[in-house]
């Protein structure tokens, strides 16, 4: 299995605020998708200390920290994209794009190289098909332009999936209870 980015191309500039619901939206995916009981959840920065990173991470981390639905274990790095340190990773949908087409060009590029291992499948983002559009109200899976067949049917088998898990009532259930982004 692997881990959740959230948000990877539908909001490219973000306030503080959608980023302290985007943790939320993550941590809640990760439980009732993922089925994981407290996700943990990173704030991608410039540096795990946090002072470190932009004037937007320096406030979202603040009220990430005072978020009670959410497992926040602080910032995390590039380089934590692909260990065990998170489940969930919050940044905005710039910074998101650019992690998820670098993770998708190095599928094409490893298998041209010769190289099979498990692993690597999980860059194949035809075996998913397509990424989920957390917080409307309803399943929605958003894929590539460009799809096949193969991640078209992949698409479908994870809107079933989500749809089974029951991710959008319990994440529309979690909002009603909160009153504001720092409750």
């Amino acid at each position: 299995d692997y881990g959740t980015i959230i948000d990877v191309g539908a909001n490219a500039d973000c306030k503080p605020e959608v980023l302290a619901q985007f943790a939320v939206l993550g941590s809640l995916f990760g439980k009732y998708f993922h089925k994981i009981d407290n996700p943990k959840v990173g704030l991608m920065s410039l540096g795990e200390e946090e002072e470190k990173g932009t004037i937007l991470t320096h406030a979202a981390f603040k009220l990430i920290r005072e978020q009670n639905l959410v497992n926040f274990i602080g910032n995390v790095e590039g380089r934590d994209m692909f260990n065990d340190k998170t489940d969930v990773i919050v940044t905005d949908g710039f910074v998101g794009n650019v992690i998820l087409k670098l993770g998708e060009s190095m599928y094409p590029l490893l298998k041209q190289r010769g190289f099979v291992d498990p692993f690597i499948e999980l860059f194949n983002w035809e075996n998913v098909g397509g990424s989920p559009i957390l917080g409307v109200n309803g399943n929605v899976i958003i894929g590539h332009g460009s799809s096949s067949a193969y991640a078209i049917k992949n698409m479908i088998h994870f809107s079933r999936k989500m749809a089974l898990s029951s991710v959008v009532s319990k994440i529309k259930e979690n909002f009603e209870n909160i009153d504001s982004p720092e409750a």
